[in-house]
């Protein structure tokens, strides 16, 4: 069963017990689009002239008799006329969303606040790219993904130049035990929103117990914004 999931991400701090991601398949593109154009113009020369010339003479019958002519010219010349026009296009980069094959993702549990855990991804390809909203997560064969928490939604899409990490907040179970179906789990799965592909991420200890109120949070630039919600 595959789901189109993201993890919505945090920035700072980061607690013991890190594991690395396995691997996971998907792509992204990041299309670029760029274009100029420039037309010359041309120089058009038209020239005219003409000449005209005429003689006329005569002689009629019953005498003798000399009829002139006459000649006469005339020359037109024509301008010159031209134009040039041009028009260059501007040029843009559109960053494409991050792909997870060339993310290394990680989960830690952290002292504070109780019942959570930081998922940290990092890019580490050579291009900048975004973490899509949330990541949906898949806790051993869970039929649903975990619910978003709506209210950490960020107010612009996190961008990860190379090297640089996003976060989200895992709530794994209620701290006033209000939670139900309670269970503990051994693996977790993490998917970025529009893709297939799932990120298997070790769990710290090898389990978490999870119950009804788990949530997950937007991916976020901090890890204190992943954390304190």
């Amino acid at each position: 069963m595959a789901a189109a999931i993201t993890l919505a991400a945090c920035g700072g701090n980061d607690a013991d017990g890190v594991k690395r991601s396995g691997s996971a398949e998907s792509s992204t593109a990041a299309p670029a689009t760029q274009g100029s154009d420039s037309e010359g113009g041309k120089q058009d020369t038209n020239a005219g002239g003409g000449a005209d010339a005429g003689a006329q003479g005569g002689a009629q019958a019953g005498g003798d008799g000399k009829g002139p002519g006459g000649s006469g010219g005339g020359k037109n010349g024509g301008g010159k006329s031209g134009g040039t026009s041009g028009g260059s296009g501007g040029s843009g980069a559109k960053t494409g969303t991050c792909d997870p094959k060339k993310l290394s993702m990680s989960v830690s549990s952290v002292p504070r606040p109780v019942n959570h855990l930081l998922l940290k991804a990092t890019n580490t390809s050579g291009a900048t790219c975004t973490l899509p909203g949330f990541p949906a997560l898949r806790f051993d064969d869970a039929q649903a993904a975990t619910p978003v928490a709506e209210a950490t939604k960020p107010q612009a899409v996190v961008t990860l130049a190379p090297g640089e990490t996003g976060y989200a907040g895992v709530l794994t179970s209620g701290a006033d035990g209000s939670g139900t179906n309670g269970t503990k789990v051994t693996k977790l799965g993490v998917y970025l929103t529009g893709s297939d592909a799932v990120t298997s991420v070790a769990l710290p200890g090898g389990s978490v117990y999870i119950d009804s109120r788990a949530q997950v949070t937007y991916w976020q630039s901090d890890s204190s914004d992943a954390l304190n919600w």
